[in-house]
């Protein structure tokens, strides 16, 4: 089976200084899969560069054995909420019809098949009452759901997620869990950079943990102890109650 991700010493830096080093890792289709470390660690740096969205220093990264370009199309991409411009004029409907783009032909504007299908994948993430209000009018959960919305429009195989929850309320959370859930039974794979270490165990099956480097990487229950996790936040904190650690 080809890797859904296989990626081989990713280097990133800004200014001269390294925010990722030399991280290797493949990643099996139809998992659900959390990019967790500490503060800095590089975990937004380290998806952007899987995604050709900021410059590498070197390192290759591989999509179903192609490269992003020839398969980006099948990549879905929610940014950080604070990276969206909420007081552009588009509607929520509107909004989530650009995930329809990247399947249209060269020049051709979403019709009455795209729009049906907009509205269907707004029905699934709780926002089909909201298609006409301005993006901006939404609370954080309501635009992270729309943007979840847009993703599922695109009817992508890939689907990577930068801080997700960082904002939302309670409801928001537990249907983005959800959904991202089916999409995963669906053999689809979901990438999320993830910073509540509470809910970690409940939400993904494995676990990226990076400190600029890679820390470890696999199941959940290999990734989650106590010796591992230290290695990670180095003293940073006192770490949660619930694997039972202080580091």
């Amino acid at each position: 089976m080809v890797s859904a991700i296989s990626i081989e010493d990713l280097h990133v830096s800004y200014f001269g200084n390294e925010a990722v080093k030399g991280i290797s890792l493949s990643v099996e289709p139809g998992n659900l899969v959390g990019i967790i470390g500490p503060n800095g660690a590089g975990k937004s740096t380290f998806l952007k560069a899987m995604l050709n969205l900021i410059p590498r220093d070197k390192g290759e990264v591989k999509i179903y054995g192609n490269t992003i370009k020839q398969v980006r199309k099948k990549i879905a991409y929610v940014p950080q909420r604070n990276a969206i411009d909420w007081d552009f004029p588009i509607t929520v409907l509107e909004a989530v019809l650009i995930g329809t783009y990247p399947n249209l032909g060269l020049f051709k504007r979403p019709r009455k098949k795209e729009k049906e299908w907009a509205l269907k994948c707004l029905e699934k993430v709780g926002m089909e009452e909201y298609s006409t209000r301005q993006i901006g009018e939404l609370s954080g959960g309501q635009q992270q759901r729309v943007f979840l919305a847009r993703a599922l429009a695109q009817k992508a195989e890939l689907f990577f997620l930068d801080e997700p929850f960082v904002g939302v309320d309670v409801a928001s959370e537990e249907t983005i869990v959800n959904i991202l859930k089916e999409i995963r039974n669906e053999g689809k794979t979901v990438v999320v950079v993830h910073h509540d270490l509470s809910k970690a165990n409940n939400y993904f099956d494995e676990l990226i943990l990076l400190n600029k480097e890679l820390i470890s990487y696999g199941k959940v229950d290999e990734v989650f102890k106590p010796e591992v996790m230290a290695k990670a936040y180095k003293g940073q904190f006192a770490f949660m109650n619930e694997i039972g650690v202080t580091v």
